[in-house]
């Protein structure tokens, strides 16, 4: 018998009623149903440095986070991250007011998105975006404007006249993602110019999620948009040790800004998860401490990942987007006569034993994202060598 409710409206609040089960689970699902090798979601295959693993042990043993650990985040941590953002990009922030630790950068963007939106807000985010931008945005009651970025010479560009166009009188904030997820793309000096440029004459906010910004490569180069002039004291930056160090599971993030910012998004944080994993700070306050050779390492061992799957997948028959960044890369699936990003990458399991992400998920314009799928390469190579082993069937 039905369950009785004092009411015919739906359970799901409607502001998420369109957002539903994400494609991740889906696909992870799919994954383990059919014993594919998932190249779906973008988690790590193996754990990160063994020193750090050892750090968050040595916390536990020392009772150190076992207990609430404090709201804005453990202090060694907040003087780690102030450290790191001094060092590599001569951004100076005092960790006691201008730094906030989250859990994970996914938190990060729930709490200032809620934090810095009011109902009927818009907010300018680049096409494709992380799903969960679209999420908070509309559990802050805000509008999304979508800019879309598009395929031009081999890599996805920001049309900046577009990006212009869609800034009204009711924008309130940009949210801007560099490197980017999931097209790999890395904004150039020169974009990243135009949008501070926009953002002062328009007197916006800008919330830029930086979580891959250790993970650039050949030329590409990692400019942070709060070093730009008019910059520091309207920008959210999001980082997270989880891309960085391969603790995914860890869930530390932070955020970096302006002081009456960072008091606005900790309003919003305190009543998410109030505060998170505890002995996992202390460990990450070390990680962040790493010599550059770490760093230099880190990113060279995932170049060469990207190399075998991106080379795996053009023998296979995709048109290949080599990503300057982040570990996804981005792959056109209409060589392959296929144009359905969700009815290949659902039948792709059987076909080849593989699993994808259809990029349509990620865009407002599903049209816009139709023949385009994502492929994760932070796996082990030999994993990668077997899925692009597999996926080669799809060619003959």
């Amino acid at each position: 018998m039905a369950a009785m409710t004092s009411s015919a409206r739906p359970f799901l609040n409607r502001r998420l009623a369109e957002f539903g089960t994400t494609v991740f689970a889906e696909m992870s699902a799919l994954a383990m149903s059919t014993g594919s090798i998932n190249l779906g979601q973008g988690f790590p295959d193996t754990d990160g440095p063994e020193e750090i693993r050892e750090a968050a042990v040595r916390a536990l043993r020392d009772g150190r986070g076992n207990q609430y650990p404090p709201g804005p985040g453990v202090p060694e941590l907040r003087a780690a991250v102030a450290a790191h953002q001094l060092r590599r990009y001569a951004l100076a922030y005092d960790p006691d007011t201008e730094v906030l630790v989250t859990a994970g950068a996914t938190e990060a963007i729930a709490a200032a998105l809620l934090a810095l939106v009011e109902p009927g807000d818009e907010v300018v985010a680049l096409e494709p975006y992380y799903d969960s931008y679209a999420a908070c945005i509309a559990m802050a009651g805000g509008r999304r404007v979508p800019v879309t970025l598009r395929p031009h010479e081999g890599a996805f560009r920001l049309d900046l006249d577009e990006l212009r166009a869609a800034v009204t009188d009711r924008t309130r904030l940009l949210l801007v993602n560099t490197p980017h997820n999931p097209t790999g793309t890395v904004l150039t000096r020169e974009e990243l110019a135009a949008v501070a440029e926009l953002a002062v004459e328009r007197d916006l906010l800008v919330v830029t999620d930086e979580v891959y910004e250790h993970l650039v490569f050949d030329d590409a180069e990692h400019v942070p948009l709060a070093t730009l002039p008019g910059m520091r004291e309207r920008t959210v930056t999001i980082g997270s040790a989880g891309k960085t160090f391969s603790f995914t599971g860890w869930k530390v993030g932070w955020i970096t800004a302006a002081p009456g910012l960072v008091a606005a998004v900790r309003s919003a944080k305190q009543f998410l998860t109030y505060v998170a994993s505890g002995p996992f700070q202390y460990a990450v306050a070390e990680a962040l401490a790493l010599p550059e050779s770490f760093f230099a390492a880190f990113r060279e061992d995932m170049r060469a990942r990207r190399e075998v799957l991106a080379a795996g997948l053009a023998e296979a028959g995709f048109a290949v987007f080599r990503p300057a960044g982040t570990y996804f890369v981005t792959t056109d699936i209409r060589p392959l006569g296929e144009s359905d990003g969700f009815a290949f990458c659902r039948a792709l399991p059987q076909r080849a034993g593989v699993v994808a992400i259809p990029n349509a998920v990620f865009y407002d314009h599903r049209e816009e994202g139709a023949p385009f799928v994502r492929f994760a390469f932070c796996k082990r190579k030999g994993v990668l060598e077997e899925a692009v082993a597999r996926l080669k069937r799809l060619a003959v």
